[in-house]
C-alpha cells in the first residue's frame, strides 16, 4: 500500500520554503499531492491555474524526485474529504513560527477527529524561515528583488506580470 501525503497551501505564489517542505515530504512518502487550497480569509493574487502551473515548473526546476508528485486544487468541502478521496492519511504542513503552530494545531486535531488524518509539522530550513507568499507578493508589487525567496520560474513570471 503506497504511503500518500497531502501538502496543502495557497501557494500564492510558491516559495523556496514551500519547495523545501515538498522535497522533504517526497523523501518520506511514496506519493505527495501538492494541493492548492482556497483560503476564504485571503484575496488571491494569482488564479489557481497559474499557481498550479508555477508549482509544476518549480518542482521540475528543483528536480525533486523520490515520490510521485501530483498537483491538484481543492476549494469545495473539507481538506480531509480530499485526503479520503485519494487515500492520504497524512497532511504535511510547514511551520515557520509559533503563530503558525497556534493556527494549525486546532485544525490538525479536528482533521484527526473527523477523518483520522494525521498532520506532520515540518520546520523550515532556517534560510527560508522568514519567507511567506504575502511577503513575496509585497516585495514584488513594490518592484523589489524576489529571486532569493522563490524559484527562478516564479521570479521570471512575476517580473513579466
Amino acid at each position: 500500500m503506497p504511503r500518500i501525503a497531502v501538502v496543502p497551501g495557497s501557494f500564492d505564489p510558491v516559495t523556496l520554503g514551500h519547495l523545501d517542505v515538498i522535497e522533504r515530504a517526497a523523501r518520506i512518502f511514496d506519493e505527495v499531492h501538492v494541493v492548492v487550497t482556497h483560503n476564504p480569509d485571503k484575496h488571491a493574487f494569482l488564479p489557481v491555474p497559474e499557481r498550479e502551473a508555477l508549482i509544476e515548473r518549480s518542482i521540475e526546476e528543483a528536480r525533486i524526485d523520490g515520490a510521485t508528485i501530483r498537483i491538484a486544487n481543492w476549494s469545495m468541502g473539507l481538506l480531509v474529504d480530499y485526503c479520503q478521496q485519494v487515500g492520504a492519511e497524512v497532511l504535511v504542513k510547514g511551520i515557520r513560527s509559533s503563530t503558525d503552530l497556534q493556527y494549525e494545531t486546532p485544525m490538525s486535531i479536528v482533521n484527526r477527529n473527523l477523518a483520522g488524518v494525521e498532520t506532520i509539522f515540518m520546520l523550515p530550513d532556517p534560510e527560508n524561515a522568514h519567507v511567506s507568499s504575502s511577503l513575496v507578493r509585497q516585495v514584488s508589487e513594490l518592484g523589489g528583488d524576489i529571486s532569493p525567496y522563490v524559484p527562478r520560474s516564479v521570479a521570471t513570471f512575476l517580473q513579466q506580470r
